[in-house]
């Protein structure tokens, strides 16, 4: 019996330990959080052995993560939903059963995943898509692109851009009974990514006849230089998406070379030819300076060559890192929502994106969460229903229903 309380005396200690951490005391239902970054942090060891040992790709592995949310194309009272494919690529369509007089406004969604993971076809997407479709009466395309490391950039942005550029001909609009006058393009994280890319290249593509109306960009990812902003450094040890994923991510999206990744890891991949993007994307002017803190800025990449754009293509193209889009390029976009969270190494990623565009004369909404995480909007659904999660997910709806 002795030997037994011990036993599990030992195991409940181990447990508590690799369980627990330290949370700013700014996060609601930390302990539910503790435990779901456990869950996260058990399959990425699991991904990391086993790509070590060679039976899998590390992002083989994660995708578990999408796999155990997949949910089928079904229908309700509320909505009707559809699998189907707009320019030879995948789409989940969620229609309002009720047909009411007048044309539909419409959400052209793209899901989070760093790239790598996310479907349009897991819970919590299925579920806003739903939620969005039943309160706005709007038409919803959540986008199911291809994803690395199978594909990389610009894989990815270009299925994105075929089904946004498919969707705004006028025949396909009237089609799903949608006002021209009332498209939006949205996403969260690598989706906010590819939305805040997708506005940015359809402005300027003359085949293109009916403008989208707003762009909503939820706690998104926008630039490839400094992976030592602020947010970075505060953040670097948080859950879900630590320091170490996101830079992997993005490692990801555009080669399996080892060294981008470890040069990334170590913010000194920009190249001496690719020194001058610094400023468009230097922290220290485009930050208010309650995001700066203490943290002080020295310029990505001093003192190294760096891996760069001419060993890995695209790197710095503003399709991949929105960020890095001219100021001539920002004058034209539509109306924008960025959604920001604090505790969260994206945060000053979306601040930095909202000073410039306000700088290019664009009007724009930044929200920012004090008691927020990234990806709650993955948590909306049963068992992992955070309460800030349903707080974001509300507020997301309540602005398209004023903006769109």
């Amino acid at each position: 019996m002795g030997i037994k309380l011990v036993s599990f005396a030992v195991v409940s200690v181990l447990l508590g330990y690799y369980v627990y951490l330290p949370l700013p005391e700014a996060l609601d239902e930390r302990w539910k959080l503790m435990m779901v970054d456990a869950c996260f942090r058990s399959l990425e060891h699991l991904a990391e052995l086993t790509e070590f040992i060679g039976l899998k790709h590390y992002m083989e592995v994660m995708t578990l993560l999408t796999v155990a949310e997949m949910v089928g194309p079904m229908s309700d009272e509320n909505v009707t939903v559809v699998d189907t494919t707009f320019n030879g690529v995948a789409v989940r369509v969620f229609e309002p059963t009720r047909r009411k007089p007048g044309l539909r406004r419409a959400v052209i969604y793209m899901h989070g995943g760093g790239w790598c993971l996310g479907s349009a076809k897991m819970q919590p997407y299925d579920a806003l898509s739903r939620k969005t479709a039943t309160e706005l009466n709007a038409v919803i395309v959540s986008v199911e692109y291809r994803l690395a490391p199978q594909h990389h950039f610009p894989d990815q942005f270009n299925d994105v851009y075929a089904v946004v550029k498919y969707f705004l001909q006028r025949e396909i609009l009237a089609q799903y009974m949608v006002d021209s006058g009332r498209v939006a393009v949205a996403g969260d994280s690598a989706g906010g990514n590819l939305a805040a890319a997708v506005s940015q290249q359809i402005q300027e593509d003359p085949k293109v006849e009916v403008a989208i109306k707003i762009q909503v960009l939820v706690y998104p990812a926008l630039q490839t230089i400094d992976f030592n902003t602020p947010s970075y450094q505060q953040n670097g040890n948080m859950p879900i998406l630590p320091k170490t994923l996101m830079v992997r991510f993005w490692s990801e999206y555009f080669s399996r070379d080892k060294l981008l990744l470890k040069d990334m890891k170590d913010n000194t991949h920009t190249g001496r030819e690719d020194r001058d993007l610094n400023s468009l994307v230097n922290w220290s002017i485009l930050l208010p300076e309650k995001f700066r803190k203490q943290y002080k800025y020295s310029p990505p990449g001093q003192g190294n060559e760096g891996t760069s754009s001419t060993i890995v293509p695209g790197i710095f193209d503003p399709r991949a890192a929105p960020l890095l889009a001219p100021d001539e390029k920002l004058r034209a976009l539509p109306r924008a929502f960025i959604m920001t969270c604090e505790f969260d190494v994206l945060r000053d990623d979306g601040v930095m994106y909202a000073t410039r565009l306000r700088g290019a004369g664009v009007h724009v909404t930044l929200e920012h969460f004090e008691d927020c995480f990234h990806g709650v909007l993955m948590f909306i659904t049963w068992p992992t229903n955070f309460a800030i999660g349903q707080k974001l997910m509300g507020r997301y709806i309540d602005w398209l229903q004023e903006n769109l």
